[in-house]
């Protein structure tokens, strides 16, 4: 177990520590933590990690001075998700519990925790260099808005005051990293590392060129609207959001910088995908799958819904408009192998706690395990955010013969009762309107509903409205209507009960109340129990955010109507659950 403590420093008999982990999370040494999954790859190539999980801020910081400076750098996060995120909800309302500390306690972070944490450090420790990442700062890397201060915010970098930001999924770029800091790199050869942030004073680069509108661009370098200029011109910050967002879901994207104050901030392009090899290695590493012995008995909430969870693949090319997991993910599917799934599933079975349920075989969307284009040149040149929205991708191979092979070879693993999905499904990747969209299409909506349902099956409509839906990047509703046909069909054919639970956004840019009340009358929805709305929360890195942010449709700068009255994003909300009175 990674130490993080002076004293569990000591009975390990090290005299120094490479990198030393901040975190907002408490530590659980389990792949579905990105500070586990860091830690435990960088340890894979010799090097010596400490964590400081959860360090308070509020004191005379001898959290952040007890392990001293490392021999290379700290690493910083604020955990799992967005502080923001984690601490306040729709409404603005302080959150009264946080599933990833020890028994739910609230107040355990600052917000902006990477913000806090960073500056606290390169106070203590300016000689010593700052590294950046997880979900807060990847989705944060560029000026965005932010929902709670309801402002323009420039990049996280520059009032952190960060050397360097790691965005994505960080394995491949972090050890990269790591490296050239070990060599002693000069600044400008840290410049050139992939996947990665940084801000500079000075004048921009001269090979970067202006983008030209929502236009595509050719040049390898773009130059952004700059912060100031965001701030001043909303259609500048739509501008600015088209062009990160194609960048995040193409496979060669380019370097972009923005500039603000005297400097800019340049993000380099990512790492190439992950192979299936490489994937495999991320989860071939000593994880004990279990919390901290720090805690001791202490409930961590968030480890108790994830603990006997598998995850199958990376990314997510749903594109839906309100999400930031292709922001951090990647649009690309990178999946790892069925023998490593199984692996890990035969080192769960021999848990002593696990009961012989997996609560989740799945990732961001579980179905979308193994599929590509079936021309993979094509996906090199494709520029589109989604592979399914507007219409599915003719290159995109939805064949569920993987998934399906994948569920059998877990299911045949002796001690494994039962494997749940938990996580999210596209019902459009086997159904169209006509009905099944793929030969195994009624073979998978089988098994998903007899083999690997836990009473209740959740799917993802979002809304009713084709207006609504569209600004959603969703598809038409009618597909949820062929999904209860054939739900209902197999349900009485098979003489069960499985429960079809649909999820909606209230208050979502281009809803308005009368679009609320057609969606609470559909008569699709007759006879089903709808308790699954929540009220639309603009997060950093997305089209919906930057609808709310400048009422604009940053796709084609066209006006969107946006509801920001507390007051009617309530009534729009509640008049949902009235109809369920």
């Amino acid at each position: 177990m990674f130490p993080t403590s002076a004293k569990e420093v000591e009975k390990l008999g090290w005299d120094y520590i490479d990198i030393i982990f901040f975190t907002g999370d408490a530590f659980v040494d389990h792949p579905s933590f990105g500070t586990a999954c860091i830690s435990r790859y960088l340890q894979k190539f010799g090097y010596r990690i400490a964590i400081v999980p959860q360090p308070n801020w509020r004191d005379d910081l001898r959290d952040f001075r007890k392990l001293g400076a490392p021999r290379l750098y700290f690493a910083v996060n604020a955990g799992a998700m967005d502080s923001m995120v984690n601490h306040y909800t729709a409404a603005k309302r302080l959150r009264s519990d946080d599933a990833y500390t020890p028994e739910g306690r609230a107040g355990m972070r600052p917000d902006r925790a990477v913000t806090v944490y960073s500056n606290i450090l390169k106070k203590l420790w300016p000689d010593t260099p700052v590294v950046i990442g997880g979900v807060e700062a990847s989705l944060r890397r560029l000026t965005h808005y932010d929902y709670w201060s309801d402002s323009i915010m420039r990049s996280v970098l520059v009032d952190s005051k960060a050397d360097y930001l790691c965005y994505g999924m960080g394995e491949k770029p972090m050890l990269e990293l790591t490296r050239a800091i070990e060599k002693g790199w000069s600044r400008r050869q840290m410049e050139s590392l992939p996947q990665i942030a940084f801000y500079r004073s000075g004048r921009v680069p001269q090979n970067a060129k202006p983008i030209n509108g929502i236009a595509p661009s050719q040049d390898d370098v773009l130059l952004l609207h700059s912060y100031e200029q965001c701030c001043k011109v909303k259609s500048a910050l739509a501008e600015n959001f088209h062009h990160i967002e194609i960048n995040a879901n193409v496979m060669a994207p380019k370097t972009l910088i923005e500039p603000v104050g005297d400097g800019y901030v340049q993000v380099n392009p990512s790492c190439p995908l992950s192979t299936t090899a490489e994937m495999d290695s991320y989860w071939d590493l000593p994880f004990t799958k279990l919390p901290h012995p720090r805690y001791k008995d202490k409930r961590i909430p968030a480890y108790d819904m994830i603990k006997d969870s598998i995850i199958t693949h990376r990314g997510c090319f749903g594109g839906c408009n309100f999400c930031t997991i292709a922001a951090h993910q990647g649009k690309f599917i990178q999946s790892r192998s069925q023998a490593s799934i199984v692996a890990e599933v035969e080192k769960l079975v021999k848990m002593p706690s696990f009961k012989g349920n997996i609560s989740d075989l799945g990732a961001p969307t579980a179905n979308m395990y193994g599929m590509h284009g079936a021309n993979r040149e094509l996906c090199a040149k494709c520029r589109r955010q989604s592979c399914l929205y507007p219409a599915p991708c003719k290159n995109l191979d939805r064949s569920h013969r993987q998934v399906l092979d994948m569920y059998g070879k877990v299911c045949s693993v002796k001690g494994v009762r039962h494997a749940y999905i938990g996580s999210g499904v596209r019902y459009d990747l086997f159904l169209d309107e006509n009905g099944y969209a793929v030969k195994e299409g009624r073979e998978y909506l089988r098994s998903l509903m007899l083999d690997h349902t836990s009473g209740r099956l959740k799917v993802a409509p979002e809304h009713t409205q084709k207006a609504v839906l569209d600004y959603m990047g969703k598809p038409s509703f009618r597909l949820f209507e062929v999904l209860r046909r054939e739900f209902d069909k197999i349900n009485r054919t098979e003489g069960k009960h499985v429960g079809l639970v649909p999820y909606f956004i209230s208050s979502h840019p281009g809803c308005r109340l009368e679009d609320m009340k057609a969606l609470s009358t559909h008569p699709a929805l007759k006879g089903i129990w709808m308790d699954q709305v929540q009220d639309f929360m603009p997060t950093p890195m997305t089209t919906s955010s930057i609808m709310f942010a400048t009422g604009l449709d940053p796709r084609n700068l066209k006006p969107v109507f946006v509801e920001r009255d507390p007051a009617r994003k309530k009534q729009q909300k509640s008049l949902f659950f009235k109809k369920n009175q």
